[in-house]
C-alpha cells in the first residue's frame, strides 16, 4: 500500500501524543479513508519514527474509537454506520446540555468570555460557507461546539467531547452533502450564541437539542440516499 497522499511528516523525535494528534487530524480530514488498514511499517517509515511511539499512538486512537484493532488482522479506520451517527449525536447533546448548565450557572464573566470566542468562530464560518470549503466548514463547526463545551471549564467533559468532535467531522467529511441546510448553518450557530449571551436557559437547551436532531436527520438522510443509489 502506498503512503496516503498529503501524509504529514514529523521532524525530530515525535512523541506518541504528537503522532496521535497529527494522525487523528489526518483521519478526520479523509487522508485515511473509513475501513482503510493502517500500515504500521510504512507509516513509521513515513514519519521517520520507531515502531514503539507509533504503536502507542495507534493504541490511543483505538481507545478513542477512531481506529479499530482486529486481532491477527491489524488496525483499521473506523467505519461509521447510521447507528454510530445517532449514538455520537446523542452523547454530544448530553455533553453540550451539561456544559450549557455549567456555563449559565458560572456567571457573566465566563459567559462573556465564551461568547467572544464563539463570535470569532462564527465569523470565520460565514467566510467558508460563502466559498463552500467543506473541510473548513466541518472544522469550524466542531471548533464552535468544542469551544462551547470548553467554556464550562470541566476537563472531563472537554476530553470526552474531543473524541466526539473528531467522529463528527469524520461523518461530515465522508458526505459533503451532509450540509443540505448550509444556508442556515451560520444562523443556527448564531442562535445558540445569542441564547447563551442572553442567559436564556430553556431557549438554549431547546436550541442545542434541535441542532443535534437536525444533524442526525441530515447525516442519516444522506446515508440512506447513498444506500439507495449504490
Amino acid at each position: 500500500m502506498a503512503a496516503p497522499e498529503g501524509l504529514f511528516v514529523l521532524e525530530g523525535r515525535p512523541t506518541a501524543q504528537l503522532i496521535a494528534d497529527q494522525l487523528r487530524e489526518q483521519i478526520v480530514q479523509g487522508t485515511f479513508r473509513p475501513g482503510q488498514q493502517i500500515n504500521e511499517s510504512l507509516l513509521a517509515s513515513q514519519l521517520r519514527t520507531s515502531r514503539g511511539p507509533l504503536r502507542e499512538a495507534l493504541q490511543r486512537l483505538c481507545q478513542e474509537g477512531i481506529l479499530v484493532s482486529h486481532r491477527n488482522r491489524g488496525v483499521f479506520v473506523l467505519e461509521l454506520a447510521t447507528a454510530d451517527v445517532k449514538e455520537i449525536y446523542a452523547v454530544r447533546e448530553s455533553v453540550e446540555l451539561a456544559a450549557a448548565k455549567i456555563l449559565l450557572d458560572a456567571g457573566r464573566q465566563e459567559i462573556n468570555d465564551t461568547c467572544e470566542v464563539l463570535k470569532g468562530i462564527i465569523g470565520d464560518m460565514a467566510k467558508q460557507v460563502a466559498v463552500s470549503d467543506w473541510q473548513a466548514i466541518a472544522r469550524l463547526d466542531m471548533e464552535f461546539h468544542t469551544a462551547f463545551v470548553a467554556g464550562a471549564g470541566n476537563t472531563r467533559l472537554i476530553r470526552i467531547y474531543k473524541t466526539l468532535a473528531a467522529e463528527s467531522r469524520m461523518c461530515i467529511l465522508n458526505l459533503e452533502v451532509a450540509y443540505p441546510r448550509v444556508d442556515v448553518l451560520v444562523q443556527e450557530h448564531q442562535n445558540i450564541l445569542d441564547l447563551l449571551e442572553a442567559g436564556d436557559r430553556k431557549g438554549l437547551q431547546h436550541a442545542v437539542k434541535r441542532h443535534m436532531q437536525k444533524g442526525v436527520e441530515d447525516l442519516t438522510a444522506s446515508r440512506q440516499d447513498i444506500d439507495i443509489t449504490a
